[in-house]
């Protein structure tokens, strides 16, 4: 797999990965455009990203930023399924995990929520994985904006978020 060089695709996340000579590969996609949908109408981020990408969605995984006793952490997780905050907080060694309010998942890593990446985030967090990343021979993460995912090797991505990984994922009701 190259590099695929998109002009409108320099982010952090690319600029860690390109700065770490990772081998990755840039996917845009055409993002939909949520300002004016219901909630109900409404589809999650990595679901769309897998769609749009004709990607399996066990392989597309989403970054989300919970509160564990106090403290933020990033959790990397199938978009297919769900974060178990039971889980995430055992991983982290902590009581007890709830997913931290937007705003403050915004001002940490420095993207938009739909567009956070778990690479080259603003204030480096501890990051945890979901250990079913290492199932595959490259994953999607977000890019660090809506419309563009990375697909790397999940050792690289454990590598440069320095998380430690764990079951953190449950499946979708």
């Amino acid at each position: 797999m190259a590099k695929k060089k998109d002009a409108g695709a320099s982010t952090p996340a690319v600029k860690v990965l390109s700065g770490a000579g990772v081998v990755f590969t840039t996917h845009t996609f055409e993002a939909e455009d949520r300002s004016r949908a219901s909630s109900s109408e409404r589809v999650a981020f990595g679901t769309e990203a897998a769609s749009a990408l004709g990607v399996d969605q066990g392989r597309v995984y989403k970054t989300l930023v919970a509160d564990v006793d106090g403290t933020l952490w990033v959790a990397v997780v199938p978009v297919a399924g769900q974060l178990d905050l039971k889980a995430l907080a055992s991983a982290a060694g902590g009581k007890k995990a709830t997913m931290a309010d937007p705003a403050a998942a915004e001002r940490s890593s420095g993207y938009v929520v739909g567009g956070i990446s778990p690479l080259g985030q603003r204030k480096a967090l501890p990051t945890v994985v979901d250990a079913s990343a290492l199932e595959h021979a490259t994953v999607f993460v977000s890019g660090g904006r809506r419309g563009l995912d990375l697909e790397l090797a999940p050792a690289d991505l454990v590598r440069l978020t320095r998380a430690r990984t764990a079951p953190i994922g449950r499946p979708a009701p």
